[in-house]
């Protein structure tokens, strides 16, 4: 005899939604995937030839790797984020920013592969923290869920600021990613803040910054 107890559908839901998640994480860590938009660096017609020296690719390399494991980990965040939300809305308007936090993931990598780089080692475990770390988010309610949303991608924006200032100047195909990237970044942000995210208290925001110190300066290295 089936079980009709809603509570019972209800999880039977979730339960799907969980697995097509975990399946979406797997393609994520070790796909590659297609991006939804032109790769920056053509779509501005930016020269492969940057005549770099083996330190100046050093340092993109580290960087560009610092942010494709940052992209893992916003995938992650998102992902997890709209399996909690509780507005059908809500979780829809993530979905469709974990597009281009997508495209995201794939120009870092693209980039990566330019600069006969490998991303980081530690891309599983950014993954599988983000990705608890979003479903908690959503757990606590939308607002909430919605501050750190906000507050995430404003911490994404600074980081990505100190990259362009540290990458080479000639490395112009590595900053018409990261320039892209962060227009959308922000755009999220504002966009969290006009569905009334709620400020998240002191301790979390150091919280949060701690994370991302230990993972940027992880990610860098390896």
């Amino acid at each position: 005899m089936s079980d009709n107890n809603p509570d019972t559908l209800r999880n039977y839901g979730f339960a799907d939604r969980l697995i097509g998640e975990l399946d979406r994480a797997l393609n994520n860590i070790f796909c590659r995937q297609q991006s939804s938009r032109p790769y920056p660096p053509e779509a501005a017609e930016v020269s492969r030839d940057e005549s770099m020296g083996a330190e100046q690719k050093r340092l993109a390399a580290g960087l560009m790797r610092v942010n494709h494991a940052g992209e893992m980990a916003a995938q992650a965040l998102y992902q997890g984020q709209s399996l909690t939300a509780r507005d059908p809305e809500l979780a829809d308007k993530l979905k469709h920013a974990s597009i281009e936090e997508s495209d995201h993931l794939n120009w870092c990598r693209n980039r990566l592969d330019e600069l006969d780089a490998k991303p980081s080692l530690f891309d599983p475990f950014w993954y599988a923290g983000s990705f608890a770390i979003g479903m908690a988010a959503g757990i606590a309610g939308d607002r909430w869920n919605l501050g750190f949303l906000a507050e995430t991608e404003h911490q994404v924006v600074r980081h990505l600021d100190s990259h362009l200032a540290r990458l080479p100047e000639n490395d112009s195909r590595s900053r018409a990613i990261v320039e892209q990237m962060k227009v959308d970044e922000q755009g999220h942000a504002e966009l969290a803040e006009d569905l009334g995210a709620a400020k998240l208290p002191d301790v979390i925001l150091s919280c949060m910054k701690l994370t991302s110190k230990v993972m940027t300066a992880v990610a860098e290295k390896l």
